[in-house]
């Protein structure tokens, strides 16, 4: 799985028990234009994790898109999936490495860390993902990271740069003009009324 593919819009999943209308959401969110889904659910049970990440897979071949299993390396394996990504406290890059293998990509928070960044990449990250750029209801306590940063690795690292936290269409250009490659988004593309059009608005980012 190229590194490449870590480009445009980033949707990551709401915490929802219905499994039917959160595949539904992904799916309007993959026809808008998201590149990447991250299965993100704080809240189900190992069981519930495991269908929905089958159910969500499933629909992410049909479109062609990178499904990546947030904290949960084991879900990933288990499903076959396209790669994981690890926060603080999710386990060590490097045995999530030497277990996905080569061809399966991972990423690694770094919060507002460039030091991080560059510890995740001698451990074997495919991209890294810094945040929160503003202000988000998913994580209000999250540490705050600037537009310079993205700069910073963007001229420093080799790797594709990932931007989350209160991303939306309005906002997401200064951080695309920074350099982010992709933009993380969880509530203003799902919370949408509209889902697939909340995803075309920021997928264009990178278009103009």
């Amino acid at each position: 799985m190229s590194r490449s593919r870590i480009r445009g819009l980033y949707a990551i999943t709401p915490d929802l028990g219905d499994t039917g209308v959160l595949v539904a959401k992904v799916r309007s969110a993959l026809a808008g234009g998201a590149r990447l889904v991250q299965y993100r659910n704080k809240s189900a049970d190992a069981a519930s994790r495991l269908t929905q990440a089958r159910a969500l897979l499933a629909a992410c071949r049909e479109y062609g898109v990178p499904l990546i299993i947030n904290d949960h390396l084991e879900l990933a394996l288990e499903v076959d999936a396209d790669g994981v990504h690890l926060g603080a406290g999710d386990g060590p890059a490097a045995e999530a490495r030497r277990l996905l293998g080569a061809e399966k990509l991972l990423g690694v928070s770094c919060y507002n860390r460039l030091d991080l960044a560059q510890q995740a990449l001698r451990l074997g990250a495919d991209y890294v993902a810094f945040g929160s750029f503003f202000p988000s209801d998913v994580k209000p306590d999250a540490v705050q990271a600037t537009p310079e940063l993205l700069r910073r690795a963007k001229a420093e690292l080799a790797v594709p740069v990932v931007a989350i936290g209160g991303i939306s269409a309005a906002n997401g250009r200064l951080l695309v003009e920074s350099g982010a490659d992709a933009l993380a988004v969880i509530t203003a593309v799902f919370a949408a009324d509209d889902v697939e059009a909340a995803a075309r608005k920021i997928a264009g980012l990178f278009q103009s």
